[in-house]
């Protein structure tokens, strides 16, 4: 049903505002009501996603010879934009994503705070002068922007990071082609008109939405596209990296399983309170979040008493809610997928701790809900100890040493985050060296980046080549040219 709140989002290509070929439209649901449709936006086929990078094509050059004081103050004004209507652009990201309202106001700022980071580092991004022995010769390395670059973000954190992605392409001056997810693309939406509003040309930000399926080639297989950056699955990232070009660049961000280690000298309550906000926070949808937490044999019993009962009280329901912890699953896809793994995990032979059910009753009848769950007794083996969940889910997992922690802790194909609770600094320090992940921690949770810092993963968390994030985040946007000049 179309409620009276829905807005109608159209795709913006060369300026316009426009709607797709076919005239189609898909909705926007609110998890946490399913009859409520949040927006309306685009079905997009491939002749949509073709006039958009041919319209990124064309801007291209006249961007890229925009001084770089220009493109700055066009993303600080966006920054502006972003910020004197956080209110309402916090409120409808929790009505379409569902997570929330604190967190949506700290992730629509963040993305603010974003634009502004870029706008400064991006000015300062230049090549280097090289000393050598002829004294009639200057070589320099200049950088320059690549050309059309495909951005394609998820609908857990759908605006701040296509805001890490689409900033520092702007300032390096490519121009973009936007594609958000189809959970996600009112938030998405906002964005991109911040970004208008402040005075982006025509041509040099493109805004598509619609279904992978239908435009997801078309949006990395055309020979303008020099450059694609994806956070998503690894298996669509994989799909990604074999359709590109041989000298389109990709930059992929993709699946994770990251463990807590609790040693036997940590701080039991810290300990279950870090694993707690790791894996539980935005309802376990985070790619960072904590699903595996890997203790000691000697305090097993003791961390999941106290994890069991910090789980107990929090509170499900809807993000405008005060005092709730979790809120509904993104999207009924989702739902099924953390129930189906829960199914899984029984049948291993896991044992369920606590959770595990689907909430149907009262304030949860009409939204995506599900209890916090907690396996114990899970062995390496099995799929909820190996493959990514995304959602309110973890395995706790009995180890006898350190040496047998990191072994388990490495022993997944994903290393995008990873923490370890210890007092013993020498203990620390070995994990921070021995761990495969792009993303290391010591008492602190598996979430959470800054933004002046590089952010990515190894293994199939990523494609191990650009980070994104700080000043590292501007390198994947820019190609090197040798400059040799004589007298």
């Amino acid at each position: 049903m179309l409620t009276a709140k829905a807005e109608i989002i159209k795709n913006l290509i060369d300026g316009d505002w426009v709607s797709s070929g076919n005239e189609e439209t898909l909705n926007s649901i609110n998890p946490a009501n399913k009859e409520e449709v949040v927006a309306v936006f685009q079905a997009s086929q491939v002749e949509d996603v073709k006039r958009a990078i041919e319209a990124a094509n064309q801007a291209f050059q006249s961007w890229a010879n925009t001084p770089p004081s220009k493109r700055a103050a066009i993303l600080n004004k966006a920054a502006d934009y972003l910020e004197s209507n956080v209110e309402q652009f916090a409120e409808e990201l929790t009505r379409e994503e569902g997570k929330a309202i604190g967190a949506s106001k700290k992730e629509v700022m963040r993305s603010a705070q974003t634009l502004r980071y870029y706008a400064v580092e991006g000015q300062s991004h230049t090549g280097e002068t090289f000393p050598q022995d002829d004294p009639d010769m200057k070589v320099t390395s200049e950088l320059e922007p690549l050309g059309v670059v495909t951005v394609i973000t998820p609908w857990n954190f759908p605006i701040s990071i296509p805001a890490r992605k689409i900033a520092p392409a702007l300032i390096t001056g490519n121009t973009v082609v936007f594609k958000p997810s189809s959970e996600t693309p009112l938030i998405a939406y906002r964005l991109v008109e911040a970004l208008y509003h402040a005075g982006l040309p025509s041509g040099v930000l493109n805004f598509i939405t619609g279904n992978s399926r239908d435009i997801g080639d078309s949006l990395v297989d055309h020979p303008a596209v020099k450059a694609v950056t994806f956070t998503g699955s690894t298996g669509a990232g994989e799909r990604i990296h074999k359709n590109v070009s041989l000298d389109t660049r990709t930059q992929m961000e993709l699946g994770g399983k990251n463990p807590i280690i609790v040693m036997d000298d940590a701080d039991i309550n810290q300990a279950a309170q870090l694993t707690i906000n790791g894996g539980f926070s935005l309802t376990g949808q985070a790619c960072t979040g904590t699903s595996r937490a890997i203790v000691m044999k000697e305090v097993k019993e003791k961390f999941l008493q106290a994890l069991v009962e910090k789980t107990s009280s929090l509170k499900v329901g809807d993000g405008f809610k005060e005092g709730v912890t979790l809120c509904p699953l993104a999207s009924e896809k989702q739902l099924q997928n953390v129930l189906n793994y829960i199914a899984i995990g029984k049948e291993e032979g896991a044992y369920l701790v606590y959770g595990g059910e689907q909430l149907t009753e009262g304030e949860h009848h009409s939204g995506y809900y599900m209890e916090p769950t907690i396996f114990s007794n899970v062995t390496p083996n099995m799929r909820i100890a190996q493959e990514e969940i995304f959602g309110p889910v973890i395995a706790v997992m009995e180890v006898e040493s350190y040496e047998e922690a990191i072994s388990v802790a490495n022993g997944v194909d994903y290393g995008l985050s990873a923490s370890i609770v210890t007092n013993n600094l020498k203990t620390a320090q070995l994990f921070t060296k021995e761990i495969q992940a792009g993303t290391v921690k010591v008492n602190r949770t598996t979430t959470g980046n800054l933004i002046n810092a590089p952010f990515g993963g190894v293994k199939k968390s990523s494609t191990s080549t650009f980070r994104e994030s700080g000043r590292a985040g501007l390198e994947f946007f820019t190609q090197i040219k040798t400059v040799y000049v004589g007298s």
